[in-house]
């Protein structure tokens, strides 16, 4: 032990640090051992384990100790909660089924910031312990890697309660309420002259803590207002060389406003809020029809509401019903999202662009493309639709769209948009670049 550094030791303490399976007992242990997620390249996954506390010695929590510890990834971490005590946080990770009362469950979820916010996905089945529980936790590990996008579900945990804090708190109450009786005592009978050297330390020490904390108030607030007026200079160089990141600072920020502000793109505010948009910012545009404004309008907001702290990020929408063509000219620069059109493509103008969202950079010339994902139901709605109008002419059906999808809610089409928003601050999205931005007539 003595030929062996200090570093060597230190990690071998902090990477055996916890139990293998920790129970989370308190926020702050959550935070430890389920970090945020910094970037794309540092995902730090969870697999959870939501048990009764008698089920600990019961053969479903021995099967997930086993698979534990037989996991050889770095990325991924295991924990168990009893459910009972944790109740807020195992309700919003468990189905509204009945099949989960009095069972155990695993849920595998992926923090986005410190405000709770996290994307999870809990298996189908409650947890038993058996080899094709195992062999499915295993294929949804294994697929994770691969596709991130796995964890489709979303929400916001609530803190956990601290377990441990009321047996605490007793114990430094009744400690404290015995030494002050004590010291009670000591007054009354002892000698003034024997009190006067502890009276005395007791008055040091809380003139320095209480002169400390002021000082350092002071300091702080001084620290604050030197900071809050920028350099021009260096604020001119950073923009001109690279363009600011949105992922650590501005995305983890919490929205300042109960609402999301949404502006309309025409002709008049085409220039500020596209064209002579400053570096660095961006404008997130839904395109929408006169018949769905209301309703892709509020599933719009309530998709993007989280990213609303970001001052580098503007939302507004654009009316496929006046601005088609220029949205179309936009299009043809995304050649495997929407190809060039020709002149006997008769669905051509009947194509639905409602939905589309665009992220537009307007210093730097380029955007990133929204597109809803089909259905297997829309792709055969879309395949009668076609063969219906194949004995009408084109100029009489141009414009009208022969049949629509009733079976699927328009707002069904932004379901993803949350997810398509995280990658675009991740700046892991295609861009397509485009010489000059056309006019909004």
């Amino acid at each position: 032990a003595r030929g062996m550094k200090k570093q060597i030791i230190d990690d071998f303490i902090a990477q055996n640090k916890y139990l293998l399976a920790a129970r989370l007992t308190s926020q702050k242990l959550f935070h430890e051992l389920c970090p945020v997620k910094r970037s794309h390249r540092q995902r730090k996954y969870c697999v959870v384990l939501l048990t009764a506390e008698t089920a600990k010695l019961s053969k479903p929590f021995e099967a997930f100790l086993s698979f534990a510890l037989a996991n050889t990834q770095d990325t991924v971490r295991f924990v168990h909660v009893y459910s009972n005590r944790q109740q807020e946080f195992a309700d919003t990770l468990l189905p509204a089924s009945e099949a989960f009362q009095g069972k155990s469950a695993v849920s595998i979820l992926e923090r986005r910031n410190t405000a709770g916010r996290v994307v999870y996905k809990t298996l189908e089945d409650p947890w038993t312990g058996s080899e094709s529980d195992k062999f499915i936790l295993l294929g949804y590990l294994d697929q994770l890697r691969k596709d991130p996008a796995l964890l489709s579900s979303e929400a916001v945990l609530p803190d956990l309660t601290d377990e441990l804090a009321p047996v605490f708190l007793l114990r430094w109450f009744y400690s404290a309420s015995d030494y002050i009786s004590d010291c009670w005592d000591s007054i009354f009978h002892n000698n003034w002259r024997e009190m006067m050297p502890l009276l005395s330390l007791i008055f040091s020490a809380l003139f320095i803590l209480f002169g400390t904390v002021i000082v350092q108030a002071f300091s702080d607030s001084n620290d604050e207002r030197e900071s809050n007026p920028p350099d021009k200079e260096e604020a001119q160089e950073k923009t001109g060389k690279t363009e600011p990141s949105f992922t650590k600072e501005n995305s983890s920020k919490i929205p300042k406003k109960g609402f999301v502000e949404v502006t309309e793109l025409t002709d008049v505010t085409y220039t500020s809020n596209l064209v002579r948009l400053r570096p660095g910012h961006m404008n997130v545009v839904l395109i929408l029809s006169n018949s769905t404004k209301t309703s892709l309008l509020q599933k719009f907001a309530l998709e993007v509401y989280t990213f609303t702290g970001s001052s580098c990020l503007h939302f507004s929408f654009l009316s496929l019903d006046k601005h088609r063509e220029w949205l179309e000219y936009l299009l043809e620069f995304a050649q495997d999202a929407a190809p060039i059109p020709n002149q006997y493509d008769k669905h051509f103008m009947e194509r639905d662009y409602t939905g589309y969202v665009l992220a537009l950079n307007g210093h730097k010339k380029y955007f990133c493309l929204f597109k809803p994902q089909k259905t297997v139901e829309e792709e055969e709605a879309m395949g009668s639709c076609s063969d219906l109008d194949s004995s009408l002419h084109l100029g009489e059906s141009r414009g009208k769209p022969s049949c629509g999808l009733g079976s699927r809610p328009i707002k069904g089409k932004l379901s993803k948009l949350s997810l398509w928003m995280e990658r675009l601050l991740e700046g892991s999205l295609q861009r397509f670049y485009i010489p000059s931005w056309p006019e909004l007539d």
